[in-house]
């Protein structure tokens, strides 16, 4: 199965590195790879499109993990890693850097607010939701969700002009276009220190997936397993969003693309769910810049038109599945 994927991923990687609106030979990108600045091809593949993939790879796979690890804690298969709040908070902050013009003078600043944004959301979510279990954590994470959306639109209603919200507007799109190594240097430390609070979930999420009460009875933790939870979820997504904007579906889908593969065991999910969801996210933005209409299509709309389909159809089958 991993290694499935890992195949599948690296075709995927070298496409994302030879699609565009010019096709690069394959020759090319891989004297570009080694040859950097010496040609145009070889600025096009060094300094465009390897840090491009190189997101979608990390963005990828942190959505999927985290999509994986809270359909486990919330035993709810429509979980998202939107749930907690951390998405808008990630998106609020980086519009408070666009709205008062501070990504104008300071490349870095959208990114390092959006991390705080959900950094703070995650923290707000987790102390109104602490010791109230599963659901009460849920509805934690939708007001925050609400507050943070609140927020996005009244920066939006009191745009200074309409270059500030056309930029707010474009961002929430969500894009991997026009990013560089110095988002990926940005964002690598916090995907990597998520996705391994994350991956510490394992062996709880898998007692956890016989209840509660039967969980702490094998004697998990649970205050410790929704800290990881959450906060791994904000960081890795957190610092992915704060970077792409707000890429929605991944985490909802990419767990359930692998779960029948791996025996529905929570545990064995989330490696799978992760290589699933940068595929995925691979695929996605190579097809943005396939899918010519006028300027290139924002990945978050197109996950959006591919995943919204597949969220109903999981709805109606959770609906003919339930007693």
């Amino acid at each position: 199965m991993s290694g499935a994927l890992l195949l599948l991923l690296g075709a995927m990687f070298l496409i994302s590195l030879l699609a565009g609106r010019v096709w690069l030979p394959a020759a090319e990108v891989w004297h570009g790879l080694w040859s950097p600045h010496e040609n145009l091809a070889s600025t096009i593949v060094t300094q465009l499109r390897l840090p491009r993939a190189v997101l979608a790879l990390e963005v990828g796979a942190a959505l999927g993990l985290s999509g994986a690890v809270l359909q486990g804690v919330t035993r709810n298969p429509l979980a998202e890693p939107g749930l907690l709040g951390v998405s808008a908070g990630a998106a609020l902050g980086a519009v408070i850097a666009v709205y008062f013009g501070l990504a104008t003078h300071f490349m870095a600043a959208a990114p390092l607010l959006g991390l705080i944004g959900a950094l703070l959301a995650s923290m707000l979510t987790f102390a109104l939701g602490r010791g109230g279990g599963t659901i009460t954590l849920v509805l934690a994470g939708a007001a925050v969700s609400a507050l943070a959306a609140a927020g996005i639109s009244l920066a939006l209603n009191l745009a200074p002009n309409p270059y500030a919200a056309y930029e707010i507007m474009t961002w929430l799109m969500g894009s991997l276009a026009d990013r560089s190594w110095v988002h990926v240097l940005l964002v690598t430390p916090f995907i990597l220190l998520g996705a391994a609070m994350l991956s510490f979930t394992a062996r709880a999420l898998d007692a956890l997936a016989l209840g509660e009460t039967q969980a702490q009875s094998l004697g998990i933790n649970l205050q410790r397993l929704y800290v990881l939870a959450v906060f791994g979820t904000a960081l890795a997504i957190g610092a992915a969003t704060a970077v792409t904007g707000i890429i929605g579906f991944i985490g909802l889908v990419a767990p359930h693309v692998v779960r029948p593969l791996v025996g529905h065991q929570p545990s064995r999910v989330l490696l799978p769910a992760a290589m699933s969801g940068a595929l995925l996210l691979l695929f996605a933005d190579v097809a943005t810049r396939l899918i010519h209409v006028g300027g290139e299509m924002k990945l978050g709309v197109l996950t959006s038109l591919i995943g919204t389909p597949f969220f109903f159809w999981l709805v109606v089958r959770l609906r003919k599945l339930a007693p």
